[in-house]
């Protein structure tokens, strides 16, 4: 089979509206469709099957591949640049040009999925709790407004009243904001990173256990679908320990793949971890000065601007 061909008509195929999914859908998915290819179903009669079973997304792509479109873009148009379909379709597309076993193929890229999806629940997990705090934390101003106006002071005319009220106001309001903006910032740096790590790795892999030459196995993996991928460079010296140690580069290249995927968890705990002790910097910098312009300083005012001086009369 000659290699696959990409035409500008692919990306109207990528733009759909799309429903999100839940967490193991798409292993799920792969691992049914891997055990039909492997019991000698077609490919387009296992997507039959498990559209007929009720996988909404299986009938999507079988409908496309009914109305004629080759099953890799059919594929590719479930996913967008973070998505798993598009390592999916990178994988069949990779594994059809060269004549790998394609169950085998499917079966390792859905463990590969799994086990991104477990680190990214992981991360998820250990973020769970500080993002929360840092939430909670910004509305600790706007709680000391309504502690003042519970203890009978007049904060609000203070703070919209008063030259020094509103003052207070404006730069509590301001440091609010930037409280704001600085935790999402950082809640957002440790988050997972998209995509799958060391999938550079798993689509040379399946060429080479195909029989593709290392230079065809690269150009394949560089025009599959979803693009060049991140981990070249690891990729590359892999291939090059196997042609030094005359052993197969395929389970090297694997071993390399998990071991991506393992650092990658790591360092998505690590940003986790990290994570509590910098959300101290906005919650000292920004939102306790903020608490003292919008809560305590209109508290003090209140009670300055109730007391009499000395030699005045009450």
């Amino acid at each position: 089979m000659g290699e696959p061909s990409h035409p500008v008509g692919r990306g109207r195929l990528m733009k759909k509206a799309r429903t999100s999914r839940p967490a193991g859908a798409v292993e799920a998915t792969v691992l049914r469709l891997a055990v039909l290819l492997q019991a000698g179903a077609t490919p387009h009669a296992a997507w039959r099957h498990l559209a007929s079973a009720g996988d909404a997304v299986a009938g999507r792509i079988a409908d496309r591949a009914a109305a004629g479109v080759p099953l890799p873009e059919a594929i590719e148009a479930e996913g967008d640049a973070d998505d798993a379909w598009l390592d999916i379709a990178a994988a069949w597309e990779v594994a059809a040009t060269v004549g790998a076993p394609l169950a085998d193929c499917l079966r390792s890229v859905a463990a590969a999925l799994r086990d991104a999806q477990e680190a990214r629940d992981d991360v998820r997990i250990a973020l769970a709790e500080p993002a929360g705090t840092a939430r909670l934390m910004t509305w600790l101003p706007l709680a000391g407004l309504l502690l003042g106006g519970a203890l009978g002071f007049d904060v609000l005319g203070v703070l919209f009243a008063q030259p020094v009220g509103i003052a207070c106001l404006v730069a509590g309001a301001a440091l609010l904001l930037v409280a704001r903006g600085w935790t999402r910032r950082l809640v957002r740096a440790a988050q997972p990173l998209p995509g799958m790590p060391g999938m550079h790795a798993e689509l040379t892999a399946i060429a080479l256990s195909g029989g593709a030459s290392i230079e065809r196995a690269e150009h394949l993996v560089a025009q599959a679908p979803g693009g060049p991928r991140a981990g070249g460079g690891e990729t590359a010296s892999v291939l090059a320990l196997s042609r030094e140690a005359g052993v197969p580069g395929v389970e090297l290249l694997r071993a390399a793949a998990a071991h991506e995927r393992h650092a990658s968890r790591t360092e998505g705990r690590l940003r986790a971890a990290k994570l509590g002790s910098r959300l101290l910097l906005p919650l000292g910098a920004c939102t306790l000065p903020a608490f003292l312009c919008l809560g305590v300083a209109p508290m003090l005012l209140g009670v300055l601007a109730a007391t009499p001086l000395p030699g005045m009369p009450g």
